[in-house]
């Protein structure tokens, strides 16, 4: 065999342990802040509970996969950690519409939906607002981008400002 097709041979081995890797649907990964916190530091559960965003206080966390997930209260942390796929944002919390399109991008918090139990994030309002044109279909785009899209070069993780809204 030749140095170019054990090269080759090898690029495409590390390329399907990279896939592989990501497509295990049980640990995708999750946004994160600098800080390390999901979800910019929101509660997960006050968006079910509560029926809108609220913000987390440090005195409740809980970590998951990989992030620190902030709750308004012990009830709420205690909730998320006996079920946090029911709590937890779709796409790991990126927007949601962006993965529809194959793309990576930054959610904020105070921009979301729920949808058959499970929450969504978006961008902005202009995402929000493509996103709500046709959510059955937007979400089933979304399954097929991930977690794909996770390796996409263009991948962003930081959001544009609020008048670059996809």
């Amino acid at each position: 065999m030749s140095s170019i097709a054990r090269l080759i041979g090898s690029c495409l081995g590390a390329a399907m342990l990279l896939l592989g890797g990501l497509a295990q649907a049980d640990n995708p990964p999750v946004a994160i802040d600098d800080a390390g916190r999901a979800i910019r530091g929101y509660d997960a559960v006050a968006y079910f509970s509560d029926g809108q965003p609220q913000p987390g206080d440090p005195a409740f966390s809980h970590d998951w996969k990989g992030a620190v997930w902030l709750f308004a209260s012990a009830a709420h942390r205690d909730a998320f950690a006996a079920e946090p796929a029911r709590y937890a944002p779709q796409f790991g919390g990126y927007c949601a519409y962006a993965i529809t399109k194959g793309h990576v991008l930054e959610a904020r918090p105070e921009v979301w939906s729920i949808v058959d139990d499970r929450l969504y994030l978006n961008l902005g309002p202009g995402a929000q607002k493509k996103w709500r044109a046709d959510v059955p279909g937007n979400i089933a785009r979304a399954i097929s981008n991930w977690p794909g899209a996770l390796i996409d070069p263009g991948r962003r993780k930081a959001a544009p400002e609020e008048s670059g809204d996809r």
